[in-house]
């Protein structure tokens, strides 16, 4: 699905846009399609169960998105909402149950679940074959050593992005900042895949601008607005913005990294849009895989 021409590290900015909402727009419409086809085959319904412990507003406000995205694209959806005073225990049963239903073929849980509750215990309840989110550890591990599995989703988009605008990665240094266990890390494993030389760093990596000055393809997943300087970008460099902080604010200062860069992605409409495609793409493989299509 390409979308413009191959980068090269000769060109420099002002960056092109990678349009995540175009991209996204597009992938849901094809999911829609797949959705579609097993239902007329299989006369079964892809369903996406999403798991919700209390009341935060910003959580409750993602979920709803999400199952609005899936009504879009042919897929049913069955929500679990549970009150903030549950224990792990009860949310590992709850979505046990899940992970046992046949009807359903994709478990999310939205988190952060309460400090209360022991979330890698509720994410590991999840049966591999429906973790369309990509969130246990065989999903991690199926990550790196390039087998069969669901990607996290973030990670995944981002790869989409990078494949719909033919980006080269094979030889190519990729510096991620950034180490969480569904950004981070795994787009760094995902990159590797592809035989990118792989470089992790954080906030508390010294002389961090040096090591992001060498970076061919940079992904920003620090979580810490504006923390990545245009000065440091590499000209002609592929930037990768996965931080969302308040006010639409990414990680990568924009304006100044768009100088140098040769494709970057805008916050917001750029990685966010293609996490909820892949999510539902996801979803429509997991329900092909269990009904053997």
């Amino acid at each position: 699905m390409s979308v413009s021409a191959p980068t090269s590290l000769a060109s420099r900015g002002p960056a092109t846009l990678m349009d995540g909402t175009a991209l996204a727009r597009r992938t849901v419409e094809e999911t829609a399609a797949r959705a579609a086809e097993i239902t007329r085959r299989t006369g079964v319904t892809p369903c996406l169960a999403t798991v919700l412990v209390g009341a935060d507003p910003a959580s409750v406000t993602y979920v709803k998105m999400k199952r609005n995205r899936c009504a879009k694209a042919g897929i049913r959806s069955r929500h679990v909402e549970l009150p903030a005073s549950t224990t792990t225990a009860e949310l590992v049963a709850a979505i046990t149950a899940l992970s046992e239903d046949p009807d359903v073929h994709g478990i999310l849980l939205q988190h952060p679940v309460g400090p209360h509750i022991d979330e890698r215990a509720a994410f590991e309840a999840i049966t591999p074959e429906k973790d369309v989110d990509g969130v246990t550890m065989a999903s991690f591990a199926a990550m790196g050593f390039g087998l069969p599995g669901f990607v996290s989703c973030t990670p995944g988009g981002i790869m989409r992005l990078l494949d719909a605008y033919e980006v080269g990665l094979s030889g190519r240094r990729a510096v991620v900042v950034g180490r969480s266990a569904i950004l981070g890390k795994p787009a760094g494993l995902l990159l590797l895949g592809r035989d990118a030389t792989v470089t992790y760093c954080h906030s508390r990596t010294t002389e961090l601008s040096s090591v992001i000055r060498e970076a061919d393809i940079l992904v920003a997943a620090v979580g810490k607005p504006n923390f990545i300087k245009g000065e440091d970008i590499k000209p002609g460099a592929v930037v990768i913005d996965a931080g969302y902080n308040p006010g639409n604010v990414g990680d990568v200062d924009f304006a100044s990294a768009a100088e140098r860069a040769s494709l970057i992605t805008p916050v917001p409409g750029g990685v966010g849009p293609m996490t909820i495609a892949v999510l539902l793409a996801q979803t429509v493989e997991a329900a092909e895989r269990r009904l053997g299509l």
